[in-house]
């Protein structure tokens, strides 16, 4: 990542574990240490998933994500070494880290905007001398809800066939559940080619796009965020292959 690109650098770190109990009580222990970490604007750690269901038959104890968003790179820097995430990487046998800057945010995470209330600069339009800007160039895309619990059933029928598209669909480099907790916090992060190839997903697929309708008259969200990240950098492994 460039030190001249300015504004907040987001970061979401994947740990491939051998050992789940002592990774259940870094979960319990570690959101304390790791908000009061310096140049931290929001942090959340995660389960993740498969996402093909949302329910607990999704999850996967033995990868456990962080999410951080930092206000700058020099602080994202300093924390990469601190005790906290210092603790995950030497219990784990695999480390992936995607770093990125914030194009679009819509909605809210445990009542506050993660990324920051925009607008948001894109680190470039495309036309400039940076070989990998444009739209040609790579894009994360993270969603998060808080389900109601008497609409959840009717969310987890409507999922499945989102996921047969999803994970068909061209550009697709890695989809993953995250979450903090297996049943009614939910999420999932997507990393991509391009911009073109999101948005073929998104307005492409049949069922995703009648999910998308079927959103607000069903109710499915008490809280609900989507956001669209330029990725800056991808370092490390997630099941042995760099997305």
């Amino acid at each position: 990542m460039s030190p001249d690109r300015s504004g907040p650098v987001v970061e979401l770190r994947v740990w491939g574990v051998d050992r789940v109990l002592p990774a259940l009580g870094r979960m319990a222990v570690g959101p304390r240490a790791v908000r009061r970490l310096p140049g931290l604007r929001f942090a959340k750690l995660l389960g993740t998933g498969s996402a093909r269901t949302f329910t607990p038959r999704d999850a996967d104890p033995r990868h456990w994500a962080l999410l951080t968003v930092w206000e700058d790179a020099a602080a994202a820097a300093a924390g990469a070494d601190a005790r906290p995430l210092r603790s995950w990487r030497d219990a784990s046998h695999e480390e992936l880290r995607v770093t990125m800057t914030p194009l679009s945010s819509r909605g809210l995470w445990s009542g506050v905007e993660p990324f920051g209330p925009g607008p948001f600069q894109a680190p470039h339009d495309g036309r400039g001398d940076d070989p990998d800007a444009g739209s040609a160039a790579p894009v994360a895309s993270i969603t998060r809800a808080r389900l109601r619990p008497t609409r959840a059933p009717s969310f987890w029928r409507a999922v499945p066939p989102v996921v047969a598209d999803l994970t068909g669909t061209p550009g697709l480099r890695l989809a993953l559940g995250v979450g903090e907790a297996p049943i009614g916090l939910q999420g999932t992060f997507s990393l991509w080619d391009s911009t073109e190839a999101l948005t073929r997903f998104a307005h492409g697929s049949a069922a995703h796009r009648a999910a998308v309708r079927r959103t607000e008259p069903a109710r499915w969200y008490a809280e609900e965020l989507f956001a669209r990240l330029a990725v800056r950098d991808v370092v490390g492994t997630y099941e042995g292959r760099t997305p």
